[in-house]
Protein backbone atom coordinates (compact mmCIF):
# COMPACT_ATOMS: atom_id res chain seq x y z
CA UNK A 1 0.00 0.00 0.00
CA UNK A 2 2.81 2.55 1.20
CA UNK A 3 5.14 1.96 -2.20
CA UNK A 4 1.85 2.31 -4.56
CA UNK A 5 0.70 5.09 -2.62
CA UNK A 6 4.21 6.58 -3.21
CA UNK A 7 4.39 5.34 -6.92
CA UNK A 8 1.40 8.08 -7.51
CA UNK A 9 2.49 11.03 -5.51
CA UNK A 10 0.41 10.33 -2.70
CA UNK A 11 0.57 10.49 1.38
CA UNK A 12 0.45 6.65 2.10
CA UNK A 13 -2.18 7.47 5.06
CA UNK A 14 -4.18 8.96 2.93
CA UNK A 15 -5.75 5.41 1.95
CA UNK A 16 -6.87 3.07 4.71
CA UNK A 17 -7.71 -0.94 4.57
CA UNK A 18 -10.74 -2.71 5.07
CA UNK A 19 -10.03 -6.27 5.99
CA UNK A 20 -12.74 -8.62 4.51
CA UNK A 21 -13.47 -11.03 7.15
CA UNK A 22 -16.64 -12.20 5.26
CA UNK A 23 -16.97 -16.06 5.58
CA UNK A 24 -14.53 -16.37 7.86
CA UNK A 25 -15.01 -17.53 11.64
CA UNK A 26 -14.87 -15.34 14.62
CA UNK A 27 -11.43 -16.53 15.56
CA UNK A 28 -10.36 -15.57 12.45
CA UNK A 29 -11.79 -11.83 12.76
CA UNK A 30 -10.46 -11.25 16.36
CA UNK A 31 -6.74 -12.82 14.97
CA UNK A 32 -7.10 -10.15 12.35
CA UNK A 33 -8.00 -7.41 15.19
CA UNK A 34 -4.94 -8.54 17.19
CA UNK A 35 -2.50 -8.29 14.07
CA UNK A 36 -3.71 -4.52 13.89
CA UNK A 37 -6.62 -4.96 11.45
CA UNK A 38 -8.95 -1.01 12.07
CA UNK A 39 -11.39 -2.22 10.03
CA UNK A 40 -13.60 -4.97 9.13
CA UNK A 41 -15.89 -5.85 5.72
CA UNK A 42 -18.42 -7.61 5.71
CA UNK A 43 -20.84 -8.69 2.82
CA UNK A 44 -23.77 -9.92 4.82
CA UNK A 45 -25.07 -7.76 7.75
CA UNK A 46 -26.49 -11.07 10.00
CA UNK A 47 -23.19 -12.44 9.66
CA UNK A 48 -21.65 -9.29 10.67
CA UNK A 49 -23.89 -9.17 13.48
CA UNK A 50 -22.90 -12.18 14.62
CA UNK A 51 -19.35 -11.18 14.64
CA UNK A 52 -20.49 -7.98 16.79
CA UNK A 53 -21.94 -9.52 19.26
CA UNK A 54 -19.16 -12.13 19.38
CA UNK A 55 -16.20 -10.32 20.08
CA UNK A 56 -18.38 -8.13 22.52
CA UNK A 57 -19.32 -11.50 24.61
CA UNK A 58 -15.39 -12.76 24.02
CA UNK A 59 -14.17 -9.60 26.00
CA UNK A 60 -11.78 -9.14 23.70
CA UNK A 61 -10.41 -5.63 23.32
CA UNK A 62 -11.76 -4.43 20.03
CA UNK A 63 -12.04 -1.10 21.08
CA UNK A 64 -11.51 1.34 18.06
CA UNK A 65 -12.51 -1.29 15.36
CA UNK A 66 -15.09 0.19 12.68
CA UNK A 67 -17.50 -2.34 10.86
CA UNK A 68 -18.57 -2.42 7.20
CA UNK A 69 -20.94 -2.88 5.61
CA UNK A 70 -19.37 -3.78 1.85
CA UNK A 71 -22.17 -6.32 -0.18
CA UNK A 72 -24.97 -6.14 -1.53
CA UNK A 73 -27.59 -5.02 1.07
CA UNK A 74 -31.46 -6.06 0.12
CA UNK A 75 -34.02 -3.79 0.71
CA UNK A 76 -35.50 -5.98 3.81
CA UNK A 77 -32.37 -6.07 5.17
CA UNK A 78 -32.50 -2.52 5.34
CA UNK A 79 -33.58 -1.77 9.03
CA UNK A 80 -30.90 -3.99 10.40
CA UNK A 81 -27.93 -2.03 8.53
CA UNK A 82 -29.31 1.41 9.78
CA UNK A 83 -29.88 0.46 13.34
CA UNK A 84 -26.39 -1.49 13.84
CA UNK A 85 -22.79 0.04 14.78
CA UNK A 86 -21.99 -0.06 10.69
CA UNK A 87 -19.47 3.10 11.04
CA UNK A 88 -19.74 3.19 6.73
CA UNK A 89 -21.98 1.06 4.30
CA UNK A 90 -20.08 0.78 1.05
CA UNK A 91 -23.03 -0.32 -0.92
CA UNK A 92 -25.90 2.28 -1.30
CA UNK A 93 -26.77 0.98 -5.18
CA UNK A 94 -30.21 2.45 -5.73
CA UNK A 95 -32.88 4.92 -4.66
CA UNK A 96 -34.98 2.53 -2.75
CA UNK A 97 -32.46 1.47 -0.67
CA UNK A 98 -31.71 4.70 0.17
CA UNK A 99 -34.96 5.69 0.87
CA UNK A 100 -35.14 2.77 3.13
CA UNK A 101 -31.84 3.40 4.82
CA UNK A 102 -32.91 7.21 5.55
CA UNK A 103 -36.38 5.94 7.24
CA UNK A 104 -34.29 3.50 9.24
CA UNK A 105 -31.53 5.49 10.78
CA UNK A 106 -34.02 8.15 11.62
CA UNK A 107 -35.82 5.82 13.83
CA UNK A 108 -32.43 4.97 15.13
CA UNK A 109 -31.33 8.42 16.05
CA UNK A 110 -28.37 8.34 13.33
CA UNK A 111 -26.64 9.52 10.36
CA UNK A 112 -26.05 7.02 8.40
CA UNK A 113 -22.26 7.41 6.43
CA UNK A 114 -22.70 5.31 2.56
CA UNK A 115 -20.66 5.46 -0.35
CA UNK A 116 -22.69 5.57 -3.46
CA UNK A 117 -21.93 1.95 -5.38
CA UNK A 118 -21.23 2.18 -9.36
CA UNK A 119 -21.09 -0.07 -11.87
CA UNK A 120 -18.79 1.62 -14.40
CA UNK A 121 -18.04 -1.59 -16.48
CA UNK A 122 -21.88 -2.08 -17.75
CA UNK A 123 -21.52 -5.91 -15.79
CA UNK A 124 -24.98 -7.27 -15.56
CA UNK A 125 -23.65 -9.23 -12.69
CA UNK A 126 -22.98 -5.88 -10.98
CA UNK A 127 -25.01 -4.35 -8.81
CA UNK A 128 -24.74 -0.16 -8.39
CA UNK A 129 -25.83 2.51 -10.26
CA UNK A 130 -25.64 2.71 -14.10
CA UNK A 131 -22.06 4.88 -15.20
CA UNK A 132 -20.62 2.81 -17.92
CA UNK A 133 -21.84 5.37 -20.40
CA UNK A 134 -19.90 8.52 -19.35
CA UNK A 135 -22.23 10.60 -21.73
CA UNK A 136 -25.40 9.17 -20.15
CA UNK A 137 -24.17 10.63 -16.61
CA UNK A 138 -26.38 13.80 -16.78
CA UNK A 139 -29.25 10.72 -16.12
CA UNK A 140 -27.85 10.16 -12.42
CA UNK A 141 -27.75 13.81 -11.17
CA UNK A 142 -31.23 13.92 -10.53
CA UNK A 143 -31.43 10.05 -7.97
CA UNK A 144 -27.90 11.36 -6.69
CA UNK A 145 -29.64 15.14 -5.48
CA UNK A 146 -32.01 12.95 -3.66
CA UNK A 147 -29.64 10.74 -2.25
CA UNK A 148 -27.97 13.57 -0.90
CA UNK A 149 -31.06 15.73 0.25
CA UNK A 150 -32.44 12.49 2.61
CA UNK A 151 -31.19 13.85 6.59
CA UNK A 152 -30.31 10.95 7.46
CA UNK A 153 -28.07 9.70 5.09
CA UNK A 154 -24.33 11.12 4.77
CA UNK A 155 -22.84 10.48 1.09
CA UNK A 156 -18.98 10.26 1.73
CA UNK A 157 -18.23 9.18 -1.56
CA UNK A 158 -18.17 6.29 -4.22
CA UNK A 159 -17.46 2.69 -4.70
CA UNK A 160 -17.22 0.07 -7.55
CA UNK A 161 -16.34 -3.72 -7.63
CA UNK A 162 -14.46 -3.76 -11.46
CA UNK A 163 -14.57 -6.61 -13.71
CA UNK A 164 -12.16 -9.75 -12.52
CA UNK A 165 -9.44 -9.25 -15.00
CA UNK A 166 -5.83 -8.52 -14.33
CA UNK A 167 -4.79 -5.69 -12.02
CA UNK A 168 -3.68 -3.30 -15.37
CA UNK A 169 -6.59 -3.72 -17.10
CA UNK A 170 -8.67 -2.58 -14.50
CA UNK A 171 -7.28 0.67 -14.64
CA UNK A 172 -9.55 2.09 -16.77
CA UNK A 173 -12.42 1.31 -14.26
CA UNK A 174 -10.93 2.21 -11.58
CA UNK A 175 -10.58 6.08 -13.56
CA UNK A 176 -14.11 5.83 -14.88
CA UNK A 177 -15.01 5.85 -11.12
CA UNK A 178 -12.64 8.98 -9.89
CA UNK A 179 -13.62 10.86 -13.00
CA UNK A 180 -17.42 10.41 -11.97
CA UNK A 181 -16.32 11.24 -8.53
CA UNK A 182 -15.11 14.38 -10.10
CA UNK A 183 -18.41 15.08 -12.08
CA UNK A 184 -20.25 14.75 -9.45
CA UNK A 185 -18.46 16.99 -6.75
CA UNK A 186 -18.36 19.58 -10.07
CA UNK A 187 -22.46 19.57 -9.93
CA UNK A 188 -22.62 18.92 -6.08
CA UNK A 189 -20.02 21.14 -4.07
CA UNK A 190 -21.61 21.31 -1.07
CA UNK A 191 -21.50 17.35 -0.59
CA UNK A 192 -18.49 15.34 0.69
CA UNK A 193 -17.52 13.26 -2.08
CA UNK A 194 -14.02 12.87 -0.51
CA UNK A 195 -13.55 8.41 -0.52
CA UNK A 196 -13.30 6.30 -3.37
CA UNK A 197 -13.66 2.79 -2.04
CA UNK A 198 -11.95 0.25 -4.67
CA UNK A 199 -9.52 -2.22 -4.92
CA UNK A 200 -9.18 -5.55 -3.76
CA UNK A 201 -6.75 -8.53 -2.95
CA UNK A 202 -5.57 -8.65 -6.85
CA UNK A 203 -5.50 -5.00 -7.81
CA UNK A 204 -5.51 -2.73 -4.65
CA UNK A 205 -1.88 -1.67 -5.92
CA UNK A 206 -3.53 -0.01 -9.05
CA UNK A 207 -6.52 1.05 -7.48
CA UNK A 208 -4.07 3.27 -4.81
CA UNK A 209 -2.29 4.66 -7.77
CA UNK A 210 -6.10 5.66 -9.49
CA UNK A 211 -6.80 7.14 -5.88
CA UNK A 212 -8.06 4.74 -4.11
CA UNK A 213 -9.09 6.04 -0.27
CA UNK A 214 -10.23 3.01 1.09
CA UNK A 215 -9.46 -0.65 -0.44
CA UNK A 216 -11.45 -4.05 0.56
CA UNK A 217 -8.52 -7.04 1.09
CA UNK A 218 -9.36 -9.97 2.19
CA UNK A 219 -7.73 -13.16 0.58
CA UNK A 220 -4.31 -11.54 0.37
CA UNK A 221 -4.17 -11.21 3.91
CA UNK A 222 -6.47 -13.92 5.68
CA UNK A 223 -6.05 -16.64 2.67
CA UNK A 224 -8.94 -18.42 1.16
CA UNK A 225 -12.28 -18.47 2.24
CA UNK A 226 -13.28 -21.39 3.67
CA UNK A 227 -16.28 -23.22 1.80
CA UNK A 228 -19.75 -22.86 3.44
Amino acid sequence: MRAAAQRAGREPASVRLVVVTKAHPLEVAQAAVMAGAKRLGENYVEEAIEKMRGLDRSGFDHSGVEWHMIGHVQSRKARLVASESFKLVHSLDRLKLARRLNRFAETSGRRLPVLLECNVSGEESKFGWPAWQEDQWEHLLAPVEEVLSLPHLEVRGLMTVPPFLPAEQVRPFFRRLRRLRDFLAARFPHADWSELSMGMSADFETAIEEGATLIRVGTAILGPRPQR
